[in-house]
C-alpha cells in the first residue's frame, strides 16, 4: 500500500500500534554524530536560533555522546526540502516549522499553527498534558520521523501590506506570501497566496512580485528590514495565534540510539522550545516600539476582515473533514483548546486587562 492510501484510511491509534510491534533497535555506541538540516537561513533572528539551541541542548545533555551538526537553508539542502532529506535518510534530523509539509499531510498543520486556533499557552498544554505530543509522534512515524516541538514564535503579526487594507475585498488578487493552512483560506479570499521561504520574502516584496507578506512579528520582521519596503503593518493575524517550530529525526535513526539520547533529543527540544518562546516576547515590544518610531503605520484589521477570515478558515476546515486523521486531530485540538482556554481567560487575562488598567 503507498503512502497516500495508507494516509487516508489509518488511524492515528492504529499507526502507534504498529510501531510498537517493531523489533527493538540495536543501539549505536560511542559518540554519534547527527547532521541536522534546517528551513531558516544561518543568522535569522529566532528562527535559526530556536536551531542551534536545539542541537547545543542535545549536544550537552547527551554528555557528548551526540554531535548534533547543524546545516542552515542552502548549506545542504533548500529551505523546503528538509522533510524529503530526512525521510530519505540524506540528513538526520531536521528543523522546521510541520506546516511547511501541509502537502505531505494537512495534519502537520497542528503542530505550527492554525487559523483562529491555540495561542502558545494553549499549544504546550495540549502538547504536554493532553496528548498533542503522542499524535505528533504517531504522524511522524507514518512517514519515518520522531518529531518534538523545539521553539515558538509566540502569536504572529498580520502582515506587510503595501495599501491599507479597508475591507475584504482588498484580498482579490492580492499577491500575497502565507503559507499553512492561514494561506489556503486567503486563496478563498480571492488572494493569490505565495509560499516562499524566509530567505526570498525581502527580495520578492521589494521586486513587487508579491504585494505583501506575513513572516513572524516585530523582532524577526524588522531584522529583515521589511519597513524598508513599505509602512503599513497589521499586528494581529489570525492565521497562526501560536507557531510551534519542531525538530524531526529520521524514525531508523532515532531508534538507533540509546535511550539516554532518546531522552536528550526530547528534552533539548522541550527546552528550546520554551526558551525561544520566550526569546521572542522579550525582543517584540521594543522592536515595535522602533517600527512605529521609523514611520510604520501599526493598524488593526476591522471587523468584517476578521469576519472573513472566520468564514473562509471554516472552508478550509472543512475541505480536510474526509480525512480521518485531520479529522480526529481537529476535534482533539479544538475540544482541548476549549478545555483550557476558558481558565486563561478568566485569570491571566482578566487579570493583564486590570493591571494596564490601574497601572495606566
Amino acid at each position: 500500500m503507498d503512502r497516500r492510501s495508507f494516509l487516508k484510511t489509518s488511524a492515528l491509534g492504529g499507526t502507534a500500534a504498529a510501531a510498537a510491534t517493531l523489533a527493538a533497535p540495536a543501539y549505536a555506541q560511542g559518540k554519534r554524530k547527527l547532521t541536522m538540516v534546517t528551513s531558516w537561513p544561518r543568522g535569522f533572528a529566532g528562527l535559526a536560533d530556536a536551531a542551534d539551541k536545539t542541537a547545543e541542548n542535545i549536544n550537552m545533555i547527551s554528555g557528548d555522546t551526540l554531535e548534533v551538526e547543524v546545516k542552515h537553508a542552502g548549506e545542504l539542502v533548500g529551505a523546503f526540502e528538509v522533510f524529503d532529506a530526512v525521510t530519505a535518510g540524506q540528513a538526520d534530523m531536521y528543523h522546521a516549522a510541520d506546516y511547511y509539509f501541509v502537502n505531505q499531510h494537512p495534519a502537520w498543520a497542528f503542530y505550527t499553527g492554525v487559523p483562529f486556533g491555540m495561542t502558545a499557552l494553549e499549544q504546550n498544554n495540549w502538547y504536554y498534558h493532553d496528548g498533542g505530543m503522542e499524535r505528533h509522534h504517531a504522524l511522524g512515524e507514518i512517514f519515518g520521523l520522531k518529531s518534538f516541538l523545539a521553539g515558538n514564535t509566540g502569536s504572529q503579526a498580520g502582515g506587510w501590506f503595501r495599501k491599507e487594507i479597508a475591507g475584504p475585498e482588498d484580498f482579490q488578487g492580492l499577491k500575497f506570501r502565507m503559507p499553512g493552512l492561514g494561506g489556503k483560506a486567503l486563496g478563498y479570499m480571492g488572494a493569490s497566496i505565495q509560499n516562499l521561504p524566509g530567505g526570498e520574502i525581502y527580495q520578492a516584496l521589494a521586486a513587487g512580485a508579491i504585494d505583501g507578506t506575513e513572516w513572524v512579528g516585530p523582532w524577526s520582521d524588522e531584522k529583515v528590514g521589511f519597513q524598508e519596503i513599505t509602512k503599513f503593518y497589521y499586528t494581529a493575524g489570525f492565521h497562526e495565534p501560536s507557531a510551534g517550530l519542531s525538530v524531526a529525526t529520521n524514525l531508523e535513526v532515532f531508534n538507533d540510539l540509546t535511550p539516554a539520547q532518546q531522552k536528550a533529543i526530547e528534552i533539548g527540544a522541550g527546552h528550546a522550545n520554551v526558551w525561544n518562546l520566550s526569546q521572542y516576547q522579550m525582543n517584540n515590544g521594543a522592536a515595535l516600539q522602533r517600527l512605529a518610531s521609523s514611520g510604520v503605520k501599526v493598524l488593526e484589521f476591522p471587523d468584517s476582515v476578521w469576519d472573513a477570515f472566520g468564514a473562509a478558515s471554516a472552508q478550509v476546515y472543512d475541505e480536510f473533514m474526509g480525512d480521518d486523521i485531520f479529522k480526529e486531530t481537529y476535534d482533539h485540538y479544538m475540544a482541548s483548546m476549549k478545555a483550557s482556554s476558558g481558565w486563561i481567560a478568566q485569570s491571566s487575562t482578566a487579570y493583564v486587562a486590570q493591571r494596564d488598567r490601574v497601572l495606566g
